[in-house]
């Protein structure tokens, strides 16, 4: 009998890292043994991130009529899917709708927009909405997702106050080609590269069930890590009508959180985010998640509806959890150290 997922959350705590192998388990655990992967994983996610859950909010900024033609993609060259399509928000709007998620709970806003990658004049907007949103939200962080950066871009990014990008490498890059034809791995993986060295931190995740093999999502899990992903959104394909890949029905509501688990086994102190087709998917076993992931999307996402931003609080607040940056959560931080005013070099008595 091999080591118990106990065991091994206790070894990956002691400094050995995770192994392909190790994940492999993780990912092929009988159903019968879910909460034990469960309690396992869980002991890694408190250990680096406490009770607290991270909160993300979408603001879509362009929607539809990409170039690209990623075959899951609801906004993507070839689809029919019936979604909004609309060119770039206004100022005034994208600050009205960041301001309805940051109102709801969140403390990152992700700015997204669909196309092969922004336009210098793109950027020049972008650039203008975040100096916009941050002047009325300091505190907020501010996520781009613009598609494909050329020279130049991330730093003009970072320099606006820009303080993450997010470009998700989606699957193994030995199932990469067949996903999408109209640009590589390799171009994704530039990007996030092009991220890190102007200093953003780096966003990048995949998406489950594109008909990838254990052992490719494996793959992509041990890419994303040697990427050193700040954040790793596990997205699970939404089969949007329209799509090549509609009908599209690979996963359970046991095998997302299993998945959510192995990332957590191979990347224990990254952030892990449940992001688009948690409700789809993971169904009644949202609460169960958390226990493993540390970060949700709050609400709607790019081109499809979520579950009532109240019901997402409601789940965290019923599991246990507190939103970080929430007040709840700021109390049961530790004091800062009361830096001494009497005695020795004063004129008040010492506290003796």
């Amino acid at each position: 009998m091999g080591p118990t997922f106990d065991q091994l959350a206790d070894a990956v705590l002691a400094g050995r890292p995770a192994t392909s192998e190790d994940a492999l388990a993780v990912l092929r655990a009988d159903d019968a043994e879910l909460m034990s992967v469960v309690a396992a994983a869980s002991k890694l996610r408190r250990a680096h991130f406490g009770n607290t859950v991270k909160v993300n909010y979408l603001v879509n900024l362009k929607s539809g009529l990409c170039p690209e033609n990623c075959n899951y993609c609801s906004q993507a060259l070839g689809s029919s899917a019936p979604i909004l399509k609309y060119s770039w928000l206004s100022k005034d709007e994208t600050l009205r709708q960041a301001g309805a998620g940051l109102k709801g709970g969140a403390s990152r806003v992700c700015m997204v927009s669909s196309g092969r990658g922004p336009s210098n004049r793109d950027i020049d907007k972008v650039t203008e909405m975040v100096g916009a949103l941050k002047s009325e939200h300091p505190d907020v962080e501010v996520c781009a997702c613009l598609g494909l950066l050329s020279d130049g871009q991330a730093e003009r990014l970072k320099d606006a106050g820009v303080d993450a990008y997010n470009h998700n490498i989606n699957t193994a890059e030995s199932h990469h080609d067949n996903i999408v034809q109209t640009h590589t791995y390799a171009d994704r993986v530039d990007t996030v590269d092009k991220a890190k060295t102007a200093g953003l931190s780096p966003c990048s995740g995949l998406i489950a069930g594109l008909g990838e093999t254990d052992e490719q999502l494996v793959e992509a899990l041990f890419a994303l890590k040697e990427l050193e992903s700040d954040s790793i959104p596990v997205n699970f394909l939404m089969p949007f009508d329209g799509t090549p890949f509609e009908n599209t029905w690979e996963l359970s509501p046991a095998r997302c959180v299993k998945i959510l688990a192995m990332a957590r086994f191979v990347c224990p102190d990254r952030e892990i985010r449940i992001a688009g087709g948690r409700e789809m998917h993971l169904r009644t076993l949202q609460p169960v998640a958390l226990q493993v992931a540390n970060s949700i999307f709050l609400g709607d996402y790019l081109t499809s509806e979520g579950q009532e931003a109240e019901a997402d609080l409601a789940m965290i607040r019923d599991s246990g959890f507190v939103v970080l940056g929430s007040d709840e959560e700021i109390a049961q931080r530790p004091a800062d150290p009361a830096i001494r005013r009497r005695g020795a070099g004063t004129d008040v008595l010492p506290n003796a």
